[in-house]
Parts: C-alpha cells; sequence; structure tokens
C-alpha cells in the first residue's frame, strides 16, 4: 500500500494584496502621528526653549519624559499585549495619544508641557510596537524588509510634510498651533482606520499562560530576545542624543536661520522618501545583515563629519544630512525586519512591547546625558556637540557585534527547522 504523498508546502506570496496595501498605508500614517509628534520637539526646540525661558537640560527632561513614560507603559502593557484583538487595543492607545497632543497644544508653561508629554508618552509610546506585532502577524518573513521600508518612511514623510509645515505655523503664529493641528489629523486618521482595518486576532488561537506576569516574565527570560533588547537599546542612543538638539546645532553652530531651517527638513525628508522603500526591498534581496552594515559604516562616518562641522553653506549642510539619513535608515529598516523574525507568535506583542519600552528608556537616558553634555556658549553656540557623536560612533559598533550575533542565530535556527 503506498504512503500518502506528503502535500507541498504552502507557496509564500512575494505580492501585496490589495488589503495588505492599505493596511500598509494605514499601519504608516499611525507610524507618521506618533513620529511626527516626537519629531516635532526638535526643530521646534530652537523655538521653545527662548518663548518659555528654558535650559538646554529642562528641555531635555521635556523631550526624556516622553521616552521615560513610553517606556513604563511598554513595561505594564507587555504581559497584556497578546490577549487582546491588536486593531482594539491599537486603537485604545491611539485615542489616549491624540489627547495628549491636544494638551501639549494648550500647555502655557513648562510644567504644563512636561506633565503633557508624559501623558503622550504614557499612550503613544505603545503604538509602535502594536504597529510592528500587526505587521509581522500578517507579513511573511520574505516581505517585511519591503513592509519596513514603507512604514518607516513615515519618519521621512514627517520631515517632508510635517515639521516644515509645523515649523511654517509656528513661525507665522505660535509653537502651539503645530501640535494643535496633529491632534486634528490624527483624530482624522484614527477614524479611517476604525473603519478600514480588519480585526487582527490570529495570535489568540495559540496557547498563553494563566497570568498576564508570568507571561511578561517568560519573554523577558529568553536570551535571544534579551540581545535584541540591547541592540534595540544601542541604536535608540544615537537619534536620542543627536534629534532633540539639531535645530539648535543647525541654527546656532551651523549659521542656518530659522526661515531656511524647513528647507534642510524638506529635502532631507524627500531623500528619505526615496530611499526608504529601496533600502526595504535590498534587505529582503541582499540580507538584513549585509544592509545594515552598510548603514552602520555609512552612519559612522556621517555622524564624525556632521558634529564637527562648522559655519557652512546651505546645499552642503542638506547634502550631509541627506547622507546621514541614509545611514540610519539603512540600519533601522533591516534592523526591524530581522527582530521581526526573533520572537514567537504567542509572544510578539510582549516582545515588542519590550523591546519598544526598552527604546523608549534608553533613548530618555540618552537625552538627559545628552542635556548634560551639550552646553550653551556666550554667544548662543552649542558646546561639546562632539563628544555626542564620539559616543554615538562608540554605540553602533557595540550594536553591529551584536547583530551579527543575533543574524547567526536566526540563521542557525532557520537551517534547524528547513
Amino acid at each position: 500500500m503506498n504512503a500518502p504523498a506528503t502535500p507541498a508546502p504552502a507557496a509564500v506570496p512575494t505580492q501585496f494584496s490589495p488589503y495588505q496595501k492599505r493596511l500598509v498605508g494605514m499601519l504608516a500614517f499611525l507610524q507618521f502621528a506618533v513620529i511626527l509628534d516626537f519629531m516635532l520637539m526638535s526643530p521646534l526646540g530652537a523655538v521653545i526653549m527662548p518663548t518659555m525661558n528654558i535650559a538646554p537640560s529642562q528641555f531635555g527632561l521635556v523631550v526624556s519624559a516622553y521616552a521615560f513614560s513610553a517606556g513604563l507603559s511598554g513595561l505594564l502593557t507587555a504581559g497584556f499585549a497578546d490577549r487582546f484583538d491588536r486593531k482594539k487595543l491599537l486603537l485604545f492607545f491611539y485615542a489616549g495619544f491624540i489627547l495628549g497632543t491636544l494638551w501639549c497644544g494648550m500647555a502655557q508653561s513648562f510644567e504644563s508641557l512636561l506633565i503633557a508629554r508624559i501623558v503622550t508618552g504614557l499612550f503613544g509610546g505603545v503604538i509602535g510596537s502594536i504597529v510592528l506585532a500587526i505587521s509581522s502577524d500578517l507579513f511573511p518573513l520574505s516581505m517585511r524588509g519591503r513592509v519596513m521600508g514603507i512604514i518607516q518612511t513615515a519618519f521621512a514623510a514627517s520631515q517632508v510634510l510635517g515639521i516644515p509645515i509645523g515649523l511654517y505655523l509656528s513661525n507665522r503664529w505660535n509653537w502651539h498651533l503645530p501640535f494643535l493641528a496633529m491632534a486634528a489629523l490624527g483624530l482624522l486618521g484614527g477614524l479611517i482606520v476604525t473603519w478600514k482595518m480588519q480585526p487582527v486576532t490570529d495570535h489568540l488561537n495559540a496557547p498563553l499562560e494563566h497570568s498576564a506576569w508570568i507571561h511578561l516574565l517568560h519573554t523577558l527570560r529568553e536570551p535571544r530576545y534579551l540581545i535584541a533588547f540591547a541592540t534595540t537599546g544601542l541604536l535608540t542612543t544615537g537619534g536620542f542624543m543627536l534629534m532633540p538638539f539639531s535645530s539648535a546645532y543647525l541654527v546656532a553652530n551651523l549659521g542656518i536661520d530659522l526661515y531656511h531651517l524647513p528647507t534642510v527638513y524638506l529635502i532631507t525628508g524627500l531623500g528619505t522618501i526615496f530611499s526608504g522603500p529601496l533600502i526595504g526591498r535590498a534587505a529582503d534581496k541582499f540580507g538584513k545583515f549585509r544592509v545594515f552594515l552598510f548603514g552602520t559604516a555609512l552612519s559612522i562616518i556621517m555622524v564624525l563629519i556632521y558634529t564637527h562641522l562648522g559655519r557652512i553653506t546651505l546645499p552642503l549642510v542638506v547634502v550631509v544630512n541627506v547622507a546621514l539619513f541614509l545611514g540610519i535608515f539603512s540600519r533601522m529598516i533591516p534592523f526591524q525586519a530581522l527582530i521581526s523574525s526573533v520572537p514567537v507568535a504567542n509572544q510578539r506583542g510582549a516582545f515588542n512591547a519590550i523591546n519598544a519600552s526598552v527604546q523608549q528608556l534608553s533613548g530618555g537616558v540618552a537625552s538627559v546625558i545628552a542635556g548634560h553634555i551639550v552646553a550653551l556658549g556666550t554667544n548662543g553656540r552649542l558646546l561639546n556637540f562632539d563628544l555626542v557623536g564620539y559616543v554615538v560612533v562608540g554605540t553602533s559598533l557595540v550594536s553591529l557585534l551584536l547583530i551579527w550575533q543575533l543574524d547567526r542565530g536566526i540563521r542557525a535556527r532557520a537551517a534547524a527547522a528547513g
């Protein structure tokens, strides 16, 4: 009697379905809203600090307040992240994020702005992790480089659309208006997601521990997860040490006036919008680690150049900024695609929540440290910015070693499984 034939493995799709295209667009918009909320603090820093009469250390505290509260929120919700429909969880935290952004737009004092950033972080800091969990649930690994490339272009879109418009509104009226406008736009996007996104519940079919805290503990104790968390913490350092003071550095040290500042962010954002999807495709085609290695090398070179610049022309500033962000995105996109394959399905929500928490907490620490390294000179210039660059280079090298270990482990498990 002949043995039954073994069924052929199901073909892995290589093209997005119409719904997947809409879904990626919605997820990218949510990322855009969350990133823009954080990114607005960077260019508006040059306006907020003198308007509210606060020092760089206080502004660093405002930036880090979001990060610390987001990190705490991620830890508190990690144990429950795999127990609900991901769509409902996403909308709950997104609603709180919109309310926090509205509060930022109404803040009239340093203390009020600080509290508003804490509230915004408590809700907004979890959204990115839910977006990543949904992406991992609904897209195979062979497509995730492209998915992450599109979603991460939200970062660039926030520069192309959000930051120049935010700076214009701030210069034309006041710094409160960009946050109020963003809250209104975010509300519209939330309504579209409520209407168009389907429930995401397949992960609920997998068995879970009875206790949410045991689920959190098991996720925290997995060795390969710890390597991913450590890498996330180191990669975050660069952005949180450089970005909060970038606008002040461009204006005070490099001589770019506030009128031309939006041009720098506009052209840089356009460059990253075009390069983001290409980086995602390259990560799927040539390998995530290879693209990450390229991004690390380019980032190190450009950080050293950027933090040692003197007064230069606007075109040269734009060229340096575009190259710097090309390096950053060439690390960010393959890293997000790579670690999406690390957790198992029924720990994906908890893993991403903890990972987001680590990202925010390490970013908060980095922002506070940068706020104490950087000082204001008598002529208004930022001092010691080159020291920040050296710290970023050091963390980049260590993160490269950790990613190499993580990639080896992923390849070994894939070989053993197949």
